[in-house]
This record gives C-alpha cells, structure tokens and sequence, in this order.
C-alpha cells in the first residue's frame, strides 16, 4: 500500500462493534498524546467511521470488517496496537505488517511478549494497562464525547429513550417488560421514544404496539452519529448491555442498563450518580440463542425503581437488581 501521507504510521487494530469502539476511546486518544506527531489509522468497521473521527482519536479509519490482512508493507507502519484481543490471529495480522514497534499482550503462539492478559478486567482498563505496560499513559476516564451537531434529534429530546435491541439473544430483555417500563414512564408524564439500529424495526414496532406508542415513537438509524445525537438529547436512558449504553456514558446521558451474561464490572458504566447498572450476579454465554437467566431475573419493579433513584439524582452505581 502507497500511502499518501508522510507523517510515520500509528495503526491500532479494533474491528468491532459500537461498544468496543467507545471502551477503546481512552486507549485510542492516549495513543495520539504520546505520538502527536504521527498520522493515526484505526482498523474498524466502516459504518462506525464517523464516530471515530469524532472522537478526535484518528486521522483516519481504515474500513476492514473482521481479522483480514492489512494492506500495509514493510516500513509503511511505526507503531502497530492491538486493541482487538490476546491473538494470535490478531497478533499474527499486524506483526505481517512488520511494524517498528508492536504494543500488544503477551502470546506465546503469535511470538509476542507483552502484558499478561487478564480474563476478569474491565474492557476499558484493559486496554489503558496495556498502554501503561509499555510506558504510554492512558486516562480510563476519558470516555467522553461531544454532542455530534447538525443532527436532526428533537424528538427524543426530553424523552426517556428505551432501546430493546442487543446484537445477541442473551442479552436481549423481553419486548413486553420494555414496555411495561415505557408505559410507567408515560403516566408518570414523560415522552418515551423506542430507538432501532438496522434490522431491529420489527422489534421496536412490537414494543412501540405493546406500550401504547404509535409508530411516530420509534426511530430507526443506520447512521451511528444520528443514533449518538438522540442518545445525547435524551433525558434518560434505558437499554440492554450494548452499544447504545456505551453512547449514554459517552454523552453523559444518565441511564439504567440492563445485565445479565456479563458482569457490569468487565462492560458496565463507570460508577457514579448518572448510570444505575442492574446485574443479578449471574454469568454466561453473551452470544446465546435465548434470553439469558439472569437478564430475566431482572424484574420491570427493578427498572422502574432504578429510574426513580435517577430522578432523585441520588448516588448510584453497579448494584444488585433486587424485586420490587
């Protein structure tokens, strides 16, 4: 690959999803501190681009979904970051870019030593420690992004958003209990809108049908800046363990996020007083086919609760989900 640019390269691998994006933000902005000099290249999904451009963090994203050779020679990289995982394979796919220097977590299989690697960490420490390790400071605070402007949003604005989406099952509370929630919200007086990414409008329609709501409620996005200006205009909050939790924290939009597979302590918000992460203290597979246990351990009582202590604006972090 010619490159245009002559500045040297710093290309940091984080081919994911939303969440995976914001919780590498801190990592992603320590890297261009301390190389300010060089041009800053992310690997990531196409359709997540422009939030990455927004966070400031990058120059430019090169669009590659998945662990694919990357077009790079000898010599066109400087410093070559593993955000995405332990390897090998991820490992093996920026080592063939024979970078000057390779940041990544120790593996043995790949030839890389490193940072040990640490199952039970939270995803944004993780990848701060990494950076730490090989003596480049990183702030795990610096999750937050500014408000995309020019974005047409004023109907989620006020709104207690409820977004019932999860790219898994698993993580997926059932439609009916969304709506039961954005139901109380209603009599309570507050505008409820239902938000949906790509391919997840047959969802919203059937908790949009169930709480009452018309279609007008439901907005669909296949513009992830779009998807982050409602986030960032609403007055609260409530989802699943998935991107648009990682949105909320980002904007500092308060929020009630729902878990259940995965502990709030590997991909849950900072503690704090905007973010209320209900959790019952269950584990499993994050990928399953069907709701997980845990997740609907988590009652309707549970969230309707939660969101009360955050009308209170009272002190709130990750806790146990207790019935109502």
């Amino acid at each position: 690959m010619a490159l245009s640019n002559q500045s040297p390269t710093v290309l940091s691998l984080r081919s994911s999803g939303l969440g995976d994006l914001l919780t590498a933000v801190p990592a992603l902005r320590a890297l261009r501190a301390a190389f300010r000099e060089h041009h800053h290249v992310l690997v990531t999904a196409d359709w997540l681009a422009p939030l990455a451009h927004h966070s400031g963090a990058v120059d430019e994203v090169l669009p590659i979904e998945g662990l694919r050779p990357l077009p790079y020679g000898p010599g066109e990289v400087d410093v070559a970051v593993n955000l995405h995982g332990r390897g090998p394979q991820s490992h093996r796919l920026l080592r063939a870019t024979r970078p000057q220097r390779l940041v990544a977590f120790a593996n043995t299989a790949a030839g890389v030593a490193g940072p040990p690697w640490q199952e039970d960490e939270h995803e944004v420490a993780r990848w701060c420690r990494l950076l730490g390790a090989c003596a480049i400071a990183a702030d795990p605070e610096r999750l937050d992004l500014p408000l995309p402007t020019g974005r047409r949003a004023s109907r989620a604005a006020g709104a207690t958003l409820v977004h019932p989406g999860a790219a898994a099952p698993a993580r997926r509370w059932p439609p009916a209990r969304f709506a039961a929630v954005a139901r109380s919200e209603r009599r309570a007086g507050r505008p409820v809108v239902i938000t949906a990414g790509p391919r997840e409008g047959p969802l919203a329609g059937a908790v949009a049908a169930l709480a009452g709501l018309s279609s007008d409620a439901i907005l669909s996005f296949a513009d992830v800046l779009g998807l982050a200006s409602t986030v960032g205009v609403a007055a609260r909050v409530v989802c699943g363990d998935t991107g648009v939790a990682h949105l909320a924290t980002a904007l500092g939009t308060p929020s009630v996020i729902l878990f259940g597979p995965v502990a709030p302590d590997r991909w849950g918000p900072p503690p704090g007083p905007r973010h209320i992460a209900l959790w019952r203290g269950g584990r499993g597979d994050p990928h399953g086919d069907l709701v997980d246990p845990g997740l609907l351990a988590i009652t309707v009582s549970d969230v309707i609760t939660a969101l009360d202590h955050l009308d209170r604006s009272q002190p709130c972090g990750i806790r146990e989900a207790r019935s109502g």
